[in-house]
């Protein structure tokens, strides 16, 4: 599989609760080029135990019988993961099966707590190894007790947050029926007039009118809290917007543009989410900068180890930007059915507004005011209700119960 994340969803059993068994909900594998990561969500702690074998080549990660919960995806690979395999292997005992590519040595492997509205997760990132090294440590020797931590692996989970409770400052479970909380960001403002279109109108402009008819329709259905980045022609840095995002602690963030091409023929809406490639970077710097805050899935940062804050914002970009794609795709099956949308619709790129680790994030490119007939559409409050009206119908579409039901 091409370098990027793949979601492999479980597949569904009986009501772990009655059970008494711990419930595995998404597995998820994501190729770093460094290392591979391998995710597991999970109801609660487990004990883990991992080793390898080879002929062929093989991580075994051995854990308590679990619930295998529902889900819609096929399992595939990604980076040194060939394909996975997984379910109950005897009686109090399941089993995933990682076929690798080749040679892997563990780097990685420990449980994250719960915090927010995140679940337990086991991580396990596996990179490149030497076929002799590797020979010499496979096999089920290479684990200790029954479900236990080998010894080289009990080092760094030490160094993470304790995974009996959430860390005293962490933030409070939202309450899953309140407001959601949209974070709408006007594009550009201020000195800066964004794209100029053909008939004189600026860019700044136009977003600010369509983030005030969208924050109307959003309040309009007694279901979000509006938050813009600006209600007036002001400047605001990058980094300010997504800052006024993350301090309203919004569930979504929307940006709004109309941009401009030399090519004046083309026209047409796009929506944009963070390129996965930009991901691996973008956390190690995201760690840096966050060395001394609290507000990074609510864990203070500032008591981490450089690697442990590169971890921990690392998955929570990841989840960010695995529900931005999610809600993108919700939002161009509406918008499609109102406006011209440019071919390829859903497009990646690394646009500063859309760095947030923890909120995800989704700029809309209303159109191209280098194009008579968009700027033209723009102009008209009419054409940017619709428009506005099938953003809402999107964010309707990504919080509506079943869609939350089935996160990855």
């Amino acid at each position: 599989m091409a370098a990027g994340a793949a979601a492999v969803l479980l597949p569904g059993a009986a009501d772990a609760a009655d059970r008494g068994l711990s419930i595995a909900s998404a597995l998820r594998l994501h190729d770093h080029e460094s290392h591979t990561r391998l995710v597991l969500e999970l109801s609660e702690e487990v004990d883990f135990g991992l080793f390898r074998l080879a002929d062929p080549d093989r991580l075994v990660v051995d854990l308590p019988e679990l619930d295998w919960a529902v889900g819609n995806d096929a399992p595939g690979g990604a980076g040194l993961v060939r394909s996975v395999r997984f379910g109950l292997f005897q009686t109090g005992n399941a089993r995933i099966v990682v076929d690798l590519v080749g040679p892997a040595n563990i780097k990685n492997a420990f449980v994250l707590p719960a915090t927010g509205g995140t679940p337990f997760r086991l991580v396990v990132d596996l990179e490149p190894m030497d076929r002799a090294q590797f020979m010499a440590v496979v096999g089920p020797q290479n684990r200790s007790g029954k479900f236990g931590v080998p010894a080289t692996m009990r080092a760094a989970a030490a160094q993470l947050p304790s995974v009996k409770s959430p860390p005293p400052d962490a933030k409070p479970l939202k309450d899953p029926n309140r407001k959601k909380i949209v974070a709408i960001d006007p594009g550009h403002g201020g000195v800066d007039p964004g794209a100029i279109g053909g008939g004189g109108i600026y860019e700044k402009i136009i977003t600010l009118a369509a983030a005030r008819q969208l924050k109307a329709r959003l309040e309009g259905t007694g279901r979000y809290k509006v938050i813009l980045t600006r209600d007036r022609d002001v400047s605001l840095g990058l980094s300010e917007r997504r800052d006024i995002a993350r301090a309203a602690e919004a569930d979504i963030f929307v940006s709004l543009h109309a941009d401009s091409m030399a090519n004046k023929a083309v026209r047409g809406l796009s929506v944009y989410t963070l390129s996965e490639k930009a991901s691996d970077k973008e956390a190690e710097d995201l760690a840096e900068q966050e060395n001394g805050a609290d507000n990074i899935i609510g864990i203070d940062l500032s008591r981490e180890s450089q690697e442990v804050r590169h971890i921990l914002v690392d998955l929570a970009q990841r989840e960010s930007m695995n529900l931005a794609t999610k809600l993108a795709t919700r939002l161009i099956n509406e918008l499609e059915r109102e406006i011209k949308l440019v071919r390829n619709s859903h497009r990646f790129a690394r646009f500063a507004v859309l760095k947030s680790p923890d909120v995800p994030s989704v700029l809309i490119e209303m159109g191209y005011l280098s194009n008579r007939d968009d700027e033209t559409a723009l102009r008209k409050d009419a054409y940017r209700a619709r428009l506005m009206s099938a953003v809402v119908r999107g964010l309707d579409a990504h919080f509506s119960p079943s869609q939350s039901a089935s996160r990855l």
